[in-house]
């Protein structure tokens, strides 16, 4: 019996330090977003932690429109970043546990 604990808990371990490597691995990858036609580009994490925001100057003049910009480009990127977030971490809890 408290082998079987033993060994579960080892597992849980394992599986943990898989989530912790996918984590760090996630801040290495970068997302781009854009809108406007390329008027508005940011760049995020694949843990959603923004990096880059590049603005070019003709958008400078409205700032509805650079605000309305910086809204779905930045959903953009998150978008694209939580899909390769979910994948890393479902393939890290894959790699942890004995299924």
């Amino acid at each position: 019996m408290f082998g079987d604990m033993s060994k579960m808990m080892g597992q849980l371990q394992n599986a943990q330090k898989h989530v912790e490597e996918a984590k760090e691995r996630l801040n290495s990858i970068f997302v781009d977003g854009s809108s406007g036609s390329g008027l508005v580009h940011v760049t995020v994490t694949a843990n959603r932690e923004i990096k880059k925001i590049d603005l070019n100057p003709a958008v400078l003049e409205d700032k509805e429109a650079v605000e309305d910009y910086l809204i779905l480009a930045l959903n953009d990127a998150l978008k694209k970043a939580d899909k390769i977030n979910e994948q890393e971490m479902a393939a890290a809890a894959k790699k942890g546990l004995p299924f």
